[in-house]
């Protein structure tokens, strides 16, 4: 079975709409920690090139084929994860503006914008499709949708 047409759509449109969220809630973040609005926008900016950098770099990695894997190859789809995971782990030790980013948004949101998550449900597609095997789909899939379901409430409580 063919994956659908419609499901680079539905991860595009997640994305762009999960980045909006980061965004909109940094800013008002920002601005309820009585942040200047020059500083803000200096933030924003330096936040908006990294993430829409990396997107852009998954992107395309994306479409040259990169992590497209052969029955008997590696994956390398762990590549893109480690990536955004270094760079965050390098600014968070050696930034200052990201420490105060991190100390001016509250706990709930950062816990709260993991709804994106529910966008696991893509890896069941994918499963029903004949395109992930049944032993990474599953768990996978299930266990981001319940996350991302489950943030709100757990970001509220």
């Amino acid at each position: 079975m063919p994956v659908s047409t419609y499901l680079p759509y539905v991860v595009l449109i997640g994305n762009a709409l999960t980045l909006a969220a980061i965004f909109y809630g940094l800013n008002r973040a920002l601005a309820e920690a009585s942040w200047p609005r020059p500083e803000r926008l200096r933030a924003l900016t330096i936040c908006a090139a990294i993430l829409l950098g990396l997107l852009a770099i998954a992107l395309g990695l994306s479409g040259a084929g990169f992590y497209h894997v052969t029955q008997n190859g590696i994956p390398t789809v762990r590549y893109g994860l480690l990536l955004p995971v270094l760079i965050g782990v390098f600014l968070l030790l050696r930034s200052e503006l990201a420490g105060r980013i991190l100390v001016a948004v509250p706990q709930p949101w950062i816990v709260g914008v993991q709804l994106y998550r529910a966008l696991g449900v893509v890896f069941l597609i994918l499963y029903a499709a004949g395109q992930l095997p049944a032993l990474f789909a599953r768990p996978a899939g299930l266990g981001d949708i319940a996350v991302g379901l489950s943030a709100p409430l757990v970001a509220y409580a």
